[in-house]
């Protein structure tokens, strides 16, 4: 069994437990206040009664606590939920007992990572309360009762986080924009040869979010054109489309995967049983990998087409064998879905020269071997420094007797 919640899939037989370190959906989001004769209360939720009134009760007091904690992020976790919040108090002698609380709260699994939506909630709160002090837009819908915008807004909020990271909201003339960022270290440095991939739609970016250069670039980002063809594509400098990407990478708005190439070597990983048990991640991989959406690939073909991935075997040898055309299979998409969810792995070849101390001649390309092939660069990486295709680099070193491989 699986769960798909907007661009988080939720495996059931994975094991999930508080301190993970795995990020979840969030499964709810509702705005609490201090009524001046009923006291703490959820004033509106979405989805409705996803918190019981006699949990709310159990915690509220931690939720709408004491001047001390106003204004600071709190979380508190209870069977099986995480509430996250950012109290606020408004001091105001137009307000019942001359003040105003509330507090903005979203709630996640308990087990889920939620320090990236800290920065989220204050700010979705702060919105608010600007609206507040303008235009009394929160206590006027708690006191009529009707509170049918902020729970459009909230919806808005939830199923634009879950499914896309970002959110643009508006009321009346006023705009923020709401973003998750993951506080993560620098990723690793873009290679010529690696692959963007985007993690989710390219048509749900921003343009104003990004800067000119990315902008430039974002229509090349296919899942295909490695860095160096994309530099050439849009004619930018490589050493700035090598910046956007990593910047793109940090945001985890890309991914990026190996070129693909019928030459190339791929191997099942152990999570491949994932596609005979998870109805989500068939169906997500029997609509990315068909050639047509008019006749869709069957799950068992799919599942063989993986299996048939292994060393000594490239995807042109599988390709005949397996015929993917007539079983209505993209095997160019089949690799991407399978590399993108860790069904398969790339395998590479590194050549590695063998130093010949008693050798006295050696020929133009036999010294850039010497220099070049230490074993810690790959074949696709030389390519793309060479200029050479995958096949005309491996047929030259193959005939050098300097030179062996070592694959992994």
């Amino acid at each position: 069994m699986c769960e798909k919640v907007g661009s988080f899939v939720m495996d059931g037989n994975s094991k999930y437990y508080e301190g993970c370190g795995q990020e979840g959906p969030i499964r709810c989001i509702f705005l609490c206040e201090f009524h001046p004769t009923a006291g703490p209360r959820i004033t509106c939720q979405v989805p409705e009664n996803y918190i019981s009134k006699d949990i709310f009760d159990t915690v509220s007091h931690y939720i709408i606590p004491k001047v001390q904690l106003q204004r600071c992020t709190l979380t508190v976790t209870l069977l099986g939920s995480k509430i996250l919040g950012f109290p606020v108090r408004i001091d105001n002698k137009k307000y019942a007992r001359n003040a105003y609380y509330f507090n903005l709260c979203f709630v996640c699994d308990a087990w889920a990572r939620t320090v990236h939506l800290e920065p989220l909630v204050k700010k979705l709160t702060e919105y608010l309360l600007s609206m507040e002090l303008e235009t009394e837009w929160l206590s006027k819908q708690s006191l009529s009762g009707d509170a049918k915008d902020l729970s459009g807004l909230m919806a808005q909020v939830l199923q634009d986080i879950n499914s896309r990271r970002m959110c643009t909201l508006t009321v009346g003339t006023t705009t923020t924009h709401l973003t998750v960022v993951r506080v993560n270290s620098d990723p690793a440095p873009v290679k010529d040869h690696q692959v963007p991939v985007f993690l989710y739609s390219r048509q749900s970016f921003v343009a104003d979010q990004w800067d000119l250069t990315t902008n430039q670039i974002l229509p090349y980002i296919d899942g295909f054109n490695h860095v160096s063809k994309i530099a050439a594509l849009t004619d930018v400098e490589i050493s700035l489309v090598r910046a956007c990407v990593q910047n793109l990478v940090y945001y985890g708005v890309v991914t990026l995967v190996p070129i693909f190439q019928y030459c190339a070597v791929y191997s099942a990983t152990p999570k491949l049983r994932q596609l005979t048990r998870c109805a989500g991640l068939q169906r997500q991989c029997v609509e990315f990998c068909a050639r047509s959406p008019r006749q869709l690939p069957r799950v068992s073909d799919l599942f063989r087409m993986y299996a048939g991935m292994s060393y000594g075997s490239t995807v042109r040898d599988l390709c005949r064998r397996m015929r993917p055309q007539e079983l209505a299979i993209n095997e160019r998409k089949l690799v991407l879905f399978g590399v993108l969810e860790g069904l398969i792995r790339r395998v590479y070849k590194y050549p590695v020269t063998l130093h010949n101390e008693n050798a006295s001649l050696r020929s133009e390309h036999s010294q850039y071997v010497a220099r070049t092939y230490n074993g810690l660069v790959c074949l696709d990486e030389l390519c793309c420094q060479a200029g050479l295709s995958a096949s005309q680099l491996d047929e030259q070193l193959e005939r050098d007797s300097d030179v062996i491989f070592i694959v992994k």
